[in-house]
């Protein structure tokens, strides 16, 4: 069988799916991925085909200034526009020869339709529960659309429907018309289009369980987590060494300001502690020179966080679940989309903090790791990571080809 897996997005939504074709070509398949291009070389390295789609992303991490942030809604429109027709040109493309096609992330826009009009399967998987329609929980948080984090609730369907009407408001006139041109019907809601009927959750169950288990339609696969043997270079072995663990600051492909670093590294010198900055793409720099601080690029998290006092990140998946499954306490600074439900989970499982949803200072950032460094939050993150599988792509793969 040959597969095409597709998505668009940071390392954070092409790395779960590395790990599912990984087990897939163990399994004898045939693979092929469709993702941006800052990614081709790693997956060809791996043995396995790539179809770049779009621009290279990593240059978005970067916040300058003088740049303005959010686009226009003119300019998001011409942007929409060109995505969707770039997906559509693309994938179909990847797809041609494919039996199945698994996509990853909501911004797969024409990936359901494309397998739509090839007369395959269509799987679609997403990586934290909230991006699922539940009253259990609130939908993801689109800081670029002004949306803040919702209030507590104890039913959460009033803003599931006003999000349904926003997918349509800004995807239906762009998809029917790409639809209508591969002779497919229009749809009138794209949200349960894209997401499907029978969405996969590839998600570890202890971190973020589905709440709604009478709801057969959703299928819990584990976290979808490629295996890394990686060593750590000589230099940070070298830094580790040297003294107490330090805590580990990094953001991945998250957005922020250059002035981060200076908040990071007062933080961990007002505890006492050494700090490794981990640089992403944000390029985020060290403020001196000084023996305390370290900082590195892409790194085994795996190895490193089990050597680390703490973990401080953005809260994305994949970095909340490796924190996890390394038995190390985190601090969450969330700043959009499912990262408020990872830091929400830290804080209700008390194995870290969720910050405030707020640009962290000095004081703050304090305040967090003092209360996350606390004997009880260390041992409940130690005993939380014995229940954390690694074994979800492996789930997902029999699955697939069952």
């Amino acid at each position: 069988m040959r597969v095409l897996l597709s998505t668009i997005g940071s390392r954070g939504d092409i790395q779960p799916l590395v790990a599912l074709a990984l087990q897939l070509k163990t399994l004898g398949q045939e693979i092929h991925l469709c993702v941006p291009p800052d990614f081709c070389d790693w997956i060809e390295s791996l043995g396995m085909s790539v179809t770049p789609i779009g621009p290279e992303l990593q240059s978005t991490g970067k916040v300058s200034p003088s740049a303005a942030i959010n686009p226009t809604p003119e300019q998001r429109q011409q942007m929409m526009e060109g995505t969707i027709a770039t997906q559509f040109e693309t994938i179909a493309v990847a797809a041609r020869g494919c039996d199945m096609i698994v996509g990853a992330t909501a911004l797969q826009i024409a990936t359901p339709s494309i397998a739509e009009k090839m007369g395959i399967p269509y799987v679609f998987a997403a990586y934290c529960p909230a991006v699922l329609p539940s009253p259990r929980h609130a939908p993801p948080v689109l800081t670029l659309l002004g949306d803040q984090p919702a209030p507590a609730m104890t039913d959460y369907s009033g803003l599931w429907a006003q999000d349904a009407q926003r997918w349509n408001d800004h995807w239906s006139s762009i998809l029917n018309k790409q639809r209508t041109k591969l002779g497919l019907a229009p749809l009138n809601d794209v949200r349960s289009h894209i997401l499907t009927n029978q969405p996969w959750l590839a998600a570890d169950p202890t971190l973020a369980p589905w709440f709604d288990l009478a709801d057969q339609t959703v299928f819990q696969t584990g976290a979808w987590i490629v295996p890394d043997d990686r060593p750590l270079s000589r230099e940070l072995e070298m830094f580790l060494d040297a003294g107490e663990p330090p805590v580990y600051f990094g953001f991945g492909s998250t957005r922020v300001s250059a002035d981060l670093s200076q908040v990071m590294i007062q933080t961990a010198r007002a505890i006492g502690l050494r700090a490794i900055v981990y640089r992403g793409w944000a390029d985020l720099l060290l403020v001196d020179n000084e023996p305390d601080c370290l900082s590195i690029g892409e790194v085994n998290q795996q190895v490193l966080f089990k050597r680390v006092a703490a973990v401080v990140h953005h809260g994305g998946a994949g970095t909340t679940t490796a924190a996890a499954q390394a038995g190390v306490p985190q601090v969450v600074i969330s700043q959009h989309y499912d990262q408020y439900y990872w830091a929400q989970r830290v804080h209700q499982l008390g194995i870290g903090t969720a910050h405030p949803p707020v640009p962290p200072t000095t004081d703050s950032l304090t305040i967090a790791l003092d209360r996350t460094l606390k004997p009880d939050v260390v041992a409940r993150a130690q005993s939380v990571a014995t229940e954390v599988r690694s074994d979800g792509a492996q789930v997902a793969a029999q699955r697939l080809i069952s």
